[in-house]
C-alpha cells in the first residue's frame, strides 16, 4: 500500500472517529428524545389518514395558559412541525380539505381551539427565537372546536383518530384538555 493511500485512510478514520464522538457526546444521539416522535394512521376502505408529531410530557408543569400560551399559534406538539396527510378530500366542519400533506397548527384558548391546516411544509416547528414558523398565507382551513375538560389528566400529548360512534374525529389531548375535530 502506498504512503498516500495510508495517509488518506488514516485521515478519513480520524474524521469518522471525530464525527462519531461529537454525535455521542455533544449531540447525544443515543439518548431517548424528550418528546418522542409518533405517527398515527387511520384506514377505512380507500381512505388513508396519517399524522406525524412529537409527544411532549406534562412532567408536573402547567400546560395551557403557561407552557403553551393561550391565544397564540402553537406548533401542536414539540420539535418538528406536526403534519396531517390525507389521500381523499375531507369535509372539515363544512370546508373541503383536498388530498395532500398539511402542517397542523393550533391556537389554544380556554373554551375553544382554532385548528389550522396549512399547505406549507416546515422543517421545524419553531425558529431560533422559539416563535412558530407558521406562515398564515398558506392556511387552507381554520376551524374552531370546543374544549372538553378531562377528569383525569393526560401525561403525554396525544393525537388520535376516533371513529367509535361512526363519526370520524381527529382528537388531541394533553393535561386536562381534549379537542375533537370532525372529519367526513
Amino acid at each position: 500500500m502506498n504512503a498516500f493511500l495510508k495517509r488518506t485512510l488514516i485521515l478519513l478514520s480520524i474524521i469518522a472517529l471525530g464525527l462519531f464522538l461529537y454525535s455521542v457526546f455533544v449531540e447525544n444521539i443515543f439518548s431517548p428524545r424528550l418528546s418522542p416522535k409518533d405517527t398515527v394512521e387511520f384506514k377505512l376502505n380507500d381512505l388513508k389518514l396519517e399524522v406525524f408529531y412529537n409527544r411532549p410530557y406534562k412532567k408536573g408543569r402547567e400546560i395551557f395558559g403557561a407552557l403553551v400560551p393561550y391565544n397564540q399559534v402553537w406548533r401542536t406538539g414539540a420539535n418538528e412541525a406536526t403534519t396531517f396527510e390525507t389521500n381523499q378530500t375531507l369535509d372539515v366542519k363544512g370546508m373541503p380539505l383536498t388530498p395532500g400533506k398539511y402542517t397542523l397548527w393550533t391556537v389554544p384558548k380556554d373554551s375553544a381551539w382554532t385548528v389550522i391546516f396549512n399547505s406549507k411544509q416546515y422543517k421545524w416547528g419553531v425558529n431560533a427565537q422559539m416563535q412558530p414558523m407558521w406562515d398564515p398565507n398558506y392556511d387552507v382551513i381554520n376551524v374552531d372546536v370546543p374544549v372538553e375538560k378531562l377528569a383525569n389528566p393526560v401525561e403525554q400529548f396525544t393525537i388520535s383518530f376516533d371513529n367509535s360512534t361512526d363519526n370520524l374525529f381527529l382528537t388531541m389531548a394533553w393535561d386536562d384538555v381534549k379537542i375533537a375535530v370532525p372529519l367526513q
